[in-house]
């Protein structure tokens, strides 16, 4: 064999090789439950909604549900929600695109409830088919909160004094340097009104007529459930707020069965890692504690602070 041969004959081996590591990838892609590529047949698609719900957090559901949405494989989707809720605005752009997807692209859309869906992770699986809860999960919690931190006795202390020009009476209300007046209580109480109603519309729209044949959810039955209390699985579905008790593989099953999909469900998740959670991410972390804790450096870190004030659907 002469020079020449035996060149090319190393590099059709090296081109065989190539191809045959680009099949294995693309094969592994398909096997796996997040992959762009995938072997035929329905699937199901479970998007995990973990932790305290923000832009962020909205921002990367969406976009799965969207994914999954588009995909023409996907005959359902199944949200596993870990969550005690967060943002007002965040919650509601979940919501949305939950009921967009069930409506405009006809997917079955199922929730699987785990330790905790309350308050804006309530919010969020309101307008699906059908909500699985564990018994001891804890959900519920409809209504809204606005909080922030008001440091007047810190700042008079330090000897800092707020400076505020402002076009009209409102403009910084919610300054953490004082209190409110009157008119701001009622102003910001009239605020969580309306989130309120909001709120108590979109469990009604999602729950209406639903529940056991004496408690069957009306408006009327959601404003007395509706006052900000949580409730164990068990208690939500005597009250019409969950169908059913189950983890997540009765809930997956049921998937399976509202598509008529035979044997071991074909499931795909998001290919995003998901990390575990403590109970200081589902409940959301603070740095008062932390400025609190060295009193020598308070009129430094004063603004530090997050002082913004902020709507909220979530348990605290």
């Amino acid at each position: 064999m002469n020079k020449s041969n035996a060149t090319w004959i190393i590099i059709v081996g090296l081109l065989a090789l190539g191809a045959f590591c680009v099949l294995l990838v693309i094969g592994a892609l398909a096997l796996s439950d997040g992959g762009g590529f995938g072997i035929g047949g329905d699937r199901i698609a479970v998007i995990p909604v973990e932790g305290v719900i923000d832009s962020e957090m909205a921002k990367k559901v969406n976009r799965n549900l969207k994914q999954y949405g588009d995909d023409d494989r996907v005959k359902a989707i199944l949200l596993r929600v870990d969550s005690p809720g967060g943002g007002v605005a965040a919650s509601e752009e979940i919501y949305r695109e939950v009921k967009r997807v069930k409506e405009e692209k006809k997917k079955k859309i199922v929730v699987s409830m785990s330790q905790v869906a309350a308050s804006g992770g309530y919010y969020i699986s309101a307008p699906a088919d059908y909500i699985f809860s564990n018994s001891s999960t804890v959900t519920g919690s409809i209504g809204v909160i606005a909080e922030w931190v008001n440091f007047k006795d810190l700042a008079d202390w330090a000897k800092v004094k707020p400076v505020v020009f402002k076009s009209g009476e409102f403009k910084d209300t919610g300054n953490p340097t004082r209190d409110l007046t009157d008119r701001e209580k009622q102003y910001f109480q009239a605020m969580i009104d309306e989130l309120y109603n909001q709120f108590v519309k979109v469990v009604y729209d999602g729950r209406q007529g639903r529940g056991p044949d004496t408690n069957k959810i009306t408006e009327e039955r959601v404003r007395t459930l509706a006052d900000g209390r949580v409730y164990t699985g068990d208690t939500a579905l005597a009250n019409g707020l969950v169908d059913k008790i189950g983890n997540y593989q009765d809930a997956l099953k049921y998937t399976a069965s509202l598509i008529n999909m035979k044997g071991e469900p074909n499931v795909v998740t998001p290919p995003e890692p998901r990390e575990s959670l403590s109970i200081l991410d589902l409940l959301g972390k603070s740095k008062i504690a932390d400025v609190i804790a060295k009193p020598t450096e308070w009129p430094s870190r004063l603004s530090d602070l997050d002082t913004s004030v902020r709507f909220k659907y979530q348990w605290k």
